[in-house]
């Protein structure tokens, strides 16, 4: 997907992205040895593409964006304001210089209906993502799939719902963004579902069991990095620990408290611990 490494997801500094948000988390990036960044791009139109491209370029990061949808222009709701809004922010990722977009870019964060996904919403996810998947391959981006838990989204929440939606779409640039957290509550083993989702992997969010310090938390960690070694996992690793929410995602990520004590213990910590981890088994 254009990333490999270790990236951080850019709520460690900052709620929203801004010019000052970009001015701190850049450099903070590099000082701390960080691959690349995860952007978060919650307000496409907000985002000064110029600067932060200007920033990256200047200290050398690479950078992936991250989104879930607004909960008004969904592909089950209003498919064609879904479509718009997901160009619009294909259109400023790229301007930023981003290799890929991903997250929960198939519905939005709070999208439940109390029932299993049905066929009919399958069906229109699927024209969505297939269609903003092909805008995206326009601008050389790559559109991933990120299966989140049942208290934030039901259209998917395992590795093999997101393997069938991917093939679904059946586009070449489409793959699978998986995540600790998430994975920790829905899969039957965090090894069975990196394994179910190889062929499509290309990215995975590191986050401890209750959004904090990786390390200090319940997430098998040897498990995690022995499957991704065993499969030649070769893509993205980002530690995403919620220091900061975005204030229209705290509610439905149900963030009410703090996950760790500050930044620098997770970036002092959790970001050590997970190299370790993966140099262990020959991941870096």
């Amino acid at each position: 997907m254009g990333v490999s490494g270790f990236g951080v997801h850019t709520a460690m500094w900052a709620m929203e992205w801004n010019r000052e948000a970009a001015e701190y988390a850049i450099p903070e990036a590099v000082r701390h040895g960080i691959d690349f960044l995860e952007i978060t791009m919650l307000d496409p139109e907000g985002v000064d593409t110029d600067h932060t491209r200007r920033l990256l370029e200047k200290h050398e990061v690479e950078c992936v964006c991250s989104l879930g949808m607004p909960l008004d222009r969904l592909p089950t709701n209003d498919p064609d304001g879904a479509l718009a809004f997901l160009k619009l922010a294909l259109d400023r990722s790229h301007a930023i210089g981003a290799k890929a977009m991903s997250g929960v870019i198939y519905g939005g964060i709070g999208q439940r209906t109390g029932f299993p996904p049905t066929e009919a919403e399958i069906d229109a996810t699927a024209r969505v993502v297939r269609a903003a998947a092909a805008y995206a391959a326009g601008l050389g981006m790559e559109y991933g799939l990120e299966a989140v838990n049942r208290y934030e989204n039901h259209i998917l929440n395992t590795a093999e719902q997101a393997v069938a939606l991917v093939e679904k779409v059946g586009a070449d640039n489409v793959f699978i963004h998986l995540d600790t957290y998430h994975m920790n509550i829905e899969e039957k083993g965090l090894a069975n579902g990196i394994l179910k989702a190889r062929e499509h992997l290309k990215y995975i969010h590191l986050s401890a069991s209750d959004r904090g310090t990786p390390g200090c938390d319940t997430v098998q960690w040897d498990e995690v990095f022995a499957t991704l070694a065993a499969i030649g996992f070769k893509g993205g690793m980002a530690m995403e620990s919620f220091i900061s929410v975005p204030p229209q995602i705290a509610s439905a990520l149900s963030v009410w408290r703090p996950v760790a004590p500050d930044r620098e213990e997770v970036l002092g910590q959790g970001l050590p611990f997970l190299r370790n981890k993966a140099r262990q088994y020959g991941l870096i």
